[in-house]
């Protein structure tokens, strides 16, 4: 069934796949009146059976986070919990009672629900959360959870993590180091084997698995942590497909100089590890300069990851299509994109549009129109570019990270168009596998896909992207879309990795002790060189930006 198994590792990585997963679970159909859903949902939720007999249906996900970070949500949910008066859901303790002698003096007062789960549960008409209702990533889940997908790390503190984290803090906390991560991971994969504790049951059920996603915060220790835990993939599924999602906060503004490097310098040791153990890397954050019709709060996590998922749920679409013909693998996309061989590191871009609005968009930008061959044959440049930020001060850049760098292939997918649409195919020659035929060398390798599925607004979702199509004036404010979207997106290599990479290089290494500075500069550097390889010295430009 060409099963992806998801990773969920940390705060950041949490909060976007709840997005995630809710997008997912709006695609299922309920009745015969309802039209097919063109998504094939074994790829990424597992039948079972639940303690009584009913049918469950839950993501093939396993989560990490520490201590606290879990709000609301329970390891064992409505559809397990088959005896609530035997244990309590709010128990602090299911072990033996405590000598009658013994005097307990405080205790933990439980997390109320969000308006939002709350009337989700009471099964009653919900109203899309506002952003002081959501605390954690768990206030507006849509999906049920198997027992063995949340895994709580208590050796680290979720709040102590938190203060260490504000701008205004002058601590920096244990876990905000990637050494710490390495070194949570060896411990407990030294005690519990975490593979075969946390991952073999969903692998092994898996008829034919075609890969791993993982979502991973990598400016802390997660970034330790996940680049030990696709190492230990790497080593036991040796041909499965392994995508990592390297998330970053982008621009915080008041983040102190010492804490901005500490954060890269945690991020080029996870990129380079990640780089030399999964198929594909792809670096997000939001990008610094936003178009007009995007409005986030960019102090909330439920804001920003959901712009972020908006774009990587699309652009990995095809993996989960039910149709075959129009299906792509994890490892297909990831063979279009390293067309080196060690091209592994791609980048993100998005545009989005109102259905419909054909080449007079009003501003709305890419995504409401269909690519020309011309922007497939330069390489596609779209709105919004998930590329972060490589400097101390992650404002010192061009607008979005564009500076004309050269395309060596890219993946472009646009949804809510008619995929039958032959002015479409007209003119562009495609080879066996699906790519679009180059007219010379210095053309990137292409492979674009079509789909008439729309990216839904659902009530979990912040109403951030808007419809500047219908103000009359410059001071009217533009009206949230919450309809379903058009989305373009791009996953593309290029030659301004190697400016990126360098620039990191350049920012980090000094921060780096006399024992690891020359393995992480000669490595970051053999990165960088190999998105020159193939094109002439004019790809140097854009090195800089």
């Amino acid at each position: 069934m060409h099963e992806i198994i998801t990773l969920q590792l940390g705060q950041q990585a949490n909060y976007l796949g709840t997005h995630f997963w809710n997008t997912q679970e709006s695609y299922f159909t309920y009745s015969p009146e309802q039209p097919e859903s063109p998504i094939d949902h074994d790829i990424h939720f597992r039948p079972g059976l639940a303690p009584d007999g009913t049918e469950t249906f839950m993501p093939r996900t396993v989560i990490y986070d520490l201590k606290g970070a879990f709000g609301t949500l329970r390891k064992i949910n409505a559809l397990y919990d088959v005896n609530d008066e035997a244990t309590p859901p709010h128990a602090l303790w299911q072990g033996p009672q405590a000598p009658a002698t013994t005097t307990l003096t405080t205790a933990n007062v439980p997390i109320p629900l969000s308006p939002y789960l709350a009337a989700l549960n009471a099964g009653q008409p919900t109203t899309r959360p506002t952003p002081s209702q959501v605390r954690f990533f768990s206030d507006y889940a849509r999906v049920f959870y198997h027992p063995r997908s949340i895994v709580q790390l208590h050796e680290h503190s979720h709040t102590q993590q938190q203060q260490a984290a504000s701008p205004s803090s002058g601590t920096i906390g244990s876990f905000d180091h990637h050494a710490a991560g390495e070194s949570l991971f060896r411990d407990l994969d030294r005690e519990h084997d975490l593979l075969d504790r946390d991952l073999r049951l969903f692998a092994e059920e898996a008829d034919c698995m075609q890969g791993v996603q993982v979502f991973a915060g990598w400016e802390d220790g997660w970034g330790g942590f996940a680049a030990r835990y696709v190492e230990r993939l790497r080593d036991e599924y040796g041909k499965v497909g392994i995508w990592v999602w390297g998330l970053e906060e982008g621009a915080v503004a008041g983040v102190r100089r010492e804490k901005r490097l500490l954060k890269l310098t945690n991020k080029a040791r996870a990129l380079t590890e990640l780089y030399k153990q999964a198929s594909i890397v792809i670096p997000l954050a939001v990008p610094t300069c936003l178009r007009h019709n995007v409005r986030l709060d960019l102090s909330m996590p439920w804001h920003t990851s959901a712009l972020l998922a908006a774009a990587m749920e699309s652009a990995t679409l095809p993996s989960r299509l039910k149709d075959p013909l129009k299906r792509e693998s994890l490892g297909g996309m990831a063979d279009v994109l390293n067309v080196m061989g060690k091209q592994s590191v791609a980048g993100l871009q998005m545009s989005f549009g109102k259905p419909n609005d054909g080449d007079n968009n009003g501003g709305q930008g890419k995504g409401s129109r269909k690519l020309s061959e011309e922007d497939l044959a330069e390489g596609v440049q779209l709105d919004m570019r998930f590329t972060p930020s490589d400097r101390l001060d992650p404002y010192a850049r061009s607008m979005n990270g564009f500076s004309g760098p050269r395309v060596f292939s890219q993946l472009v997918m646009s949804r809510g168009y008619d995929e039958n649409d032959e002015e479409d195919k007209e003119g562009v020659e495609r080879d066996a596998a699906g790519r679009r035929i180059r007219r010379s060398a210095y053309e990137p390798v292409t492979k674009s896909y079509t789909s008439s599925l729309r990216f839904p607004i659902l009530d979990s979702f912040p109403l951030i992207f808007q419809d500047t199509t219908t103000t009359t004036t410059s001071d009217d404010e533009p009206n949230p879309l919450t309809d379903p979207i058009n989305i373009t997106t791009a996953l593309s290599t290029d030659s301004s990795v190697s400016g990126k990479l360098k620039q990191l290089r350049a920012t980090v290494i000094r921060s780096i002790g006399l024992e690891d500075r020359e393995t992480l500069g000669n490595d970051l550097l053999e990165m960088a060189d190999e998105y020159h390889e193939g094109w002439s010295s004019g790809s140097d430009e854009g090195e800089d930006d």
